[in-house]
């Protein structure tokens, strides 16, 4: 079954397109591919701002999977020592974006818990 897609015209800003550049390159994907999924990640995440407190509060403390971290640890150490093949840029590919996707939630979820006083906020003091 073949999903057919439409054509869009679509202006974005010169750091988003040279991200997605770079993504396709690294991926070995068209550019117009990592868009469309860029925006078919986006069209799919509930906004933070619209989650309840305890999610927004649980979001707070997400964390990569035991499984997922052992990976990336490997790939990244593979990655240092040796060539990675294909299949392992890929996957690495894959689990960095993830991680960074995960990173960005997290630091969205805490700002959103400060502005709801949920938690309290980080400061400098170092004890």
């Amino acid at each position: 079954m073949s999903i057919m897609g439409e054509t869009v015209t679509l202006e974005i800003p010169a750091d988003l397109a040279s991200q997605a550049r770079a993504t396709a390159a690294a991926t070995n994907r068209r550019f117009e591919d990592v868009v469309a999924e860029w925006l078919g990640r986006g069209a799919t995440e509930i906004s933070i701002e619209s989650m309840p407190d305890q999610e927004v509060i649980a979001l707070c403390d997400i964390t990569l999977s035991p499984a997922s971290q052992d990976e990336l640890s490997e790939l990244l150490f593979l990655n240092r020592e040796t060539a990675l093949g294909d299949a392992q840029r890929e996957r690495l590919n894959q689990l960095m974006a993830s991680y960074r996707s995960g990173l960005l939630r997290k630091a969205k979820a805490w700002q959103e818990a400060v502005a709801r006083g949920l938690k309290a906020p980080f400061t400098d003091d170092v004890a």
